[in-house]
């Protein structure tokens, strides 16, 4: 299919250049901000396998949307290595005109093991979410008993395949784990890594969010910045959600995620497609729209390309721009599809 002359915008002018691949929606960790265990515990139910779109589903539906002008695919859950032969569905992705990025998200825990067959098949790089070097406050925020050490090793690996440099990001929470920011910083500082820390975000009903428990990317910059000096970078690419940070002394690099305090809703270019084939325009939405019932009964690849253009173009969402107005007087609690279900 020839690609898109001109790219497809939504109400906004956003154009469409992201899509985030949920390959499953299971996860062996049962992080606190994710996937609390009191909600997703031992009789919780997850998506049946026929449920799930195949590699097949996902690399036509893939293709259609290079058509439309994506760039940069990343692979997310739940924890996407838990998905089998996950290097096979990269190797299909890979060979797909237009494609120029593609990237998985993952606690780590398996990574080590697969890092270098993921790279012989395509994958480009990789996100590892770590929260504490500290062994006790990262196992209660994971619940799963999950040692730092082993994301330590997979850090390593992902480095060693190639997939470097690796992102690391540190979801803070307060009276949780900001004590962690400054070693954090300190461990990553001439790493060649890029550490990242997210605000506590309110992604789905479960985790109990609150306000009061944010910390906000202001003021981690500033306390980084009173050990070690930082200057702001220019973003690498539009509509890149991070905003950027290196230190003075040359060690390396940093960044804030800050959909709270500082919503990037105006430049944002990213379709989430969850594990069953919904497709979601936004982090924060409430409904998907199902791409699996015609995908699977028999439409055309144009009848997809026309679908998904009808929902990208009357996009609206500014779920962060809205909230961040309505947090000043109160948080108004809604609906919302949960993280790992559609990915981070």
């Amino acid at each position: 299919m020839a690609l898109a002359e001109l790219p497809l915008a939504d109400t906004l002018a956003r154009p469409l250049r992201d899509l985030r691949i949920s390959v499953t929606d299971r996860c062996q960790f049962r992080c606190t901000y994710c996937m609390p265990r009191e909600v997703f515990g031992r009789d919780f139910v997850f998506m049946p396998r026929a449920q799930l779109l195949t590699f097949e589903e996902l690399t036509r539906l893939a293709r259609i949307f290079a058509g439309l002008g994506v760039r940069k695919l990343r692979l997310t859950g739940g924890e996407p290595l838990l998905r089998r032969d996950l290097d096979k569905l990269v190797a299909m992705l890979a060979g797909i005109d237009g494609i120029q990025d593609i990237a998985l998200t993952t606690n780590g825990a398996l990574l080590a093991g697969k890092a270098r067959e993921l790279a012989a098949a395509g994958l480009r790089r990789v996100t590892v979410s770590l929260d504490s070097l500290d062994d006790a406050v990262f196992m209660a925020l994971n619940d799963a008993g999950f040692p730092v050490g082993q994301v330590l090793e997979a850090i390593a690996a992902a480095d060693e395949a190639g997939l470097a440099p690796v992102k690391v990001n540190m979801v803070v929470r307060r009276g949780v784990n900001e004590q962690s920011i400054l070693p954090m910083a300190a461990h990553f500082r001439h790493s060649g890594h890029v550490l990242r820390f997210i605000e506590y975000m309110d992604v789905g009903t479960t985790n109990g969010w609150r306000l009061g428990e944010v910390v906000p990317a202001a003021q981690i910059i500033a306390e980084v910045e009173r050990q070690w000096p930082v200057e702001p970078v220019e973003a690498g690419y539009p509509g890149e959600v991070a905003r950027r940070y290196r230190y003075r002394d040359g060690a390396g690099e940093i960044g804030v995620i800050a959909s709270v305090t500082q919503p990037f809703c105006r430049g944002c270019t990213r379709a989430r497609l969850a594990a069953d084939g919904q497709l979601y325009t936004c982090l924060f939405a409430a409904d998907g729209h199902d791409l699996r019932g015609p995908l699977r009964g028999g439409v055309s690849d144009q009848a997809l390309r026309e679908q998904i253009s009808s929902i990208w173009t009357r996009r609206t969402d500014r779920y962060s721009e809205r909230r961040t107005r309505q947090t000043r007087r109160a948080h108004q609690v809604q609906q919302k599809v949960e993280m790992s279900h559609i990915g981070g």
